[in-house]
């Protein structure tokens, strides 16, 4: 059985996918949460060869992408700047997010991306 599309065409596929999933979920927070959220969720999850797929595809267009997700990719970390720069990450993610949350107020980094007030 041969496939229509090559093995780069299918991974770029499921960063589509994945990428279009996390922007699907945030599209039901408030809007101005929502690219922050995208960003934050990719830059603490998603490994520097994701990210990198992810700016491949958007730099030859981004075909495919929910408009959210080229949205927030301005404040996606690409996988070749300095560790620590990023919505989310780093000197970030350590001062916490404003109305003190976030690790610097003692907020695990393993929960939720969302504010409360926006739950």
């Amino acid at each position: 059985m041969s496939h229509d599309k090559s093995p780069e065409q299918l991974v770029m596929d499921k960063i589509v996918r994945m990428a279009n999933q996390i922007a699907t979920f945030f599209l039901s927070q408030p809007e101005n949460v929502r690219a922050e959220g995208v960003a934050t969720h990719i830059n603490k999850f998603w490994e520097p060869r994701m990210r990198r797929h992810l700016f491949e595809h958007l730099d030859r267009g981004g075909e495919g992408f929910l408009p959210l997700v080229i949205e927030a990719s301005a404040l996606i970390r690409r996988p070749e700047a300095k560790v620590g720069e990023g919505v989310g990450v780093g000197l970030d993610a350590a001062k916490g997010a404003p109305g003190g949350k976030g690790p610097g107020a003692g907020e695990s980094l393993s929960e939720p991306n969302i504010p409360e007030s926006a739950a």
